[in-house]
């Protein structure tokens, strides 16, 4: 796989992090990653962005692209109009990750919020570019109650438009997960009709760099280049 776009079910559920963490196991196997952020939305010039951080979490060895940026914390459709900017649409997306594929083993895409979310005014999305790049798309989901829902509308809406889930991710896994979260590692292979594929604990994110590195492949199944067992992990969380 050249292109992994990685998308989830709403915002602030750890996609950077899950990106990070897929880099550096990448990273790790000695291929060249390359990070993209289509659009970049609630950071001013000068701070870092998503794909910034996946790289410095994930290694030197690591390059972060950003493609947009738009200063309110927005859709980025709805920030570039406010901003009076031109958006980025699906196919100014797929152009970079393209390109960026011919100079890399493996291009990670992070959408912006969840798979819908509009990039321009005539409604494109992340779907819409992992559809022009024929790429698989990653799903990061949270791990408590409301998760079965969210989970299974995002991979519905991918196979309504030909596009195969590779797996789901929970992107913060809680250090004392409750019921709904337990019970969730059985369930939410069956309501996303694809495979659990790694759980990244919460926190991660303020690991130093080193750590995070040493620690990434062992929260991600080998299907994404790490030694993460679900029926192990399922066990231990029984």
């Amino acid at each position: 796989m050249g292109v992994i776009v990685v998308s989830g079910t709403g915002t602030e559920i750890g996609k950077t992090v899950v990106t990070a963490a897929l880099a550096a196991a990448a990273a790790a196997q000695g291929r060249t990653v390359a990070v993209l952020k289509p659009a970049q939305t609630g950071l001013a010039h000068g701070d870092s962005g998503d794909a910034q951080e996946a790289a410095r979490l994930a290694g030197s060895g690591v390059t972060g692209v950003e493609l947009a940026r738009f200063p309110e914390p927005l859709a980025p459709a709805t920030a570039a109009r406010r901003a009076g900017m031109a958006p980025i649409g699906p196919r100014d997306v797929a152009d970079a990750a393209a390109k960026l594929a011919t100079e890399h083993d493996l291009v990670l895409v992070e959408g912006a919020g969840g798979l819908l979310v509009r990039f321009d005014d005539r409604g494109g999305t992340l779907a819409d570019a992992a559809r022009l790049l024929g790429a698989p798309v990653l799903v990061v989901a949270h791990a408590g109650l409301g998760t079965l829902n969210a989970t299974a509308l995002t991979t519905e809406a991918l196979r309504a438009r030909s596009l195969e889930p590779l797996g789901v991710v929970v992107g913060s896994w809680p250090e004392v997960p409750d019921l709904a979260a337990r019970c969730n590692v059985a369930d939410l292979p069956d309501s996303a009709g694809a495979a659990l594929l790694g759980a990244v604990p919460e926190g991660s994110g303020s690991l130093p760099p080193e750590a995070f590195r040493a620690r990434a492949a062992r929260w991600l199944a080998p299907a994404l280049g790490g030694v993460w067992d679900v029926d192990a992990f399922a066990a231990a969380v029984r």
